[in-house]
């Protein structure tokens, strides 16, 4: 008996489910069988594009017929191991002020905590990257302390910056680009989620990925903002982002 469950998603596309729901021990099932393709090397699987609880599997069906596929899964889904992947590790900075953070005053009274204790808890977690979506090089971000966790904004806005961090149930999101939101702001983070020293078809987190922030002033926000817009911001795994402490 298998402990996932194949769907056709077209003709040229599958995708493999492993549950139901949000949870880093599904996520990490999907990754490890990304992985295990990716070392595989199959030939006619041209993009493998992880979910929170699923891999779609983009095929030729020329190179690859449907039943080969699936045979070749159910072989390299044997036995996964969720510390199979190891993600890079990022600290990234946050401005938690007021000025870039709209929502932070109506978060901390909606969870009857200080504003203070809202930055507190939100930048004390180690997030773990399920997915990119929705725009390019967004990653959605888990899991957000239960005392954070509130529903989607009645009212979602029609705009919101680049780089806004928001939170909506137990997860997180840098936003990449100006777009509409539903989701209530708490701050903003100055690195792009391009990294643009590899070239503009890199995002800069990936599935599988574990993010801290680093809180920073709204003068340390908007030096790092101008540096990021003249190329000068350069952001490495495992590192602090020079200059970004107070």
């Amino acid at each position: 008996m298998t402990d996932y469950r194949l769907l056709p998603a077209g003709d040229t596309a599958l995708s493999v489910e492993f549950g139901d729901g949000v949870d880093r021990r599904i996520s990490a099932r999907v990754l490890a069988l990304a992985q295990r393709i990716a070392e595989a090397e199959v030939p006619g699987i041209v993009e493998c594009v992880p979910t929170f609880r699923s891999l779609t599997i983009y095929y030729d069906p020329l190179l690859l017929p449907y039943a080969a596929l699936a045979a070749r899964i159910a072989k390299l889904a044997q036995d996964l191991r969720a510390g199979e992947t190891a993600g890079r590790s990022w600290r990234l900075p946050v401005c938690y002020d007021e000025s870039v953070a709209p929502d932070l005053a109506d978060v901390a009274s909606r969870t009857n905590l200080t504003p203070a204790q809202v930055v507190e808890l939100h930048s004390a977690a180690s997030y773990h990257v399920y997915m990119l979506g929705f725009l390019p090089g967004q990653p959605y971000l888990g899991d957000v302390a239960s005392e954070l966790a509130l529903p989607r904004r009645q009212s979602p806005r029609l705009k919101i910056p680049a780089g806004s961090v928001a939170i909506a149930m137990r997860m997180t999101c840098i936003f990449p680009a100006e777009t509409p939101c539903g989701w209530h702001l708490i701050g903003r983070c100055p690195v792009p989620m391009w990294d643009l020293a590899r070239g503009a078809a890199s995002p800069l987190l990936a599935p599988g990925d574990t993010v801290g922030f680093t809180p920073v002033s709204l003068r340390e926000y908007e030096s790092l903002l101008a540096r990021a817009a003249g190329g000068d911001l350069v952001v490495a795994p495992s590192n602090e982002i020079k200059d970004a402490a107070a």
